[in-house]
């Protein structure tokens, strides 16, 4: 079994109102609790807004740390879900069911040093 990371990809903005919210976070559960059934879920976390975040960067040897995101888009990473799966195509329809729970795009790529053990 390879595992996947499933990236969750969201407009800049605030978040949506509850109206529109509690029903993707609804779905987004849904498609948690059938990969757990199916034992394909490993981890998922929602991340808090691009401001937060800290770049941190070696030149030679200074560290060097920047506030804010590391690029500046229109778009960001918003959330994610790793999931075991035996091939590309399972990683995919997992993909496509949490890309419809959560109405966002989704990149799907395979992890190179994934494994629970």
């Amino acid at each position: 079994m390879t595992q996947y990371l499933l990236s969750i990809y969201q407009p800049d903005g605030p978040v949506p109102p509850p109206e529109v919210l509690d029903p993707i976070m609804r779905d987004v559960e849904a498609v948690n609790a059938e990969l757990r059934a199916a034992g394909a879920w490993v981890f998922a976390g929602g991340l808090h807004a691009p401001s937060t975040a800290t770049v941190v960067r070696c030149k030679d040897d200074e560290m060097l740390m920047t506030d804010g995101p590391y690029l500046e888009g229109k778009e960001h990473i918003g959330g994610f879900t790793v999931v075991e799966a035996p091939d590309l195509d399972a990683a995919l329809e997992w993909g496509r069911k949490l890309a419809k729970a959560v109405t966002l795009p989704i990149e799907v790529r395979p992890l190179q040093y994934g494994s629970r053990g």
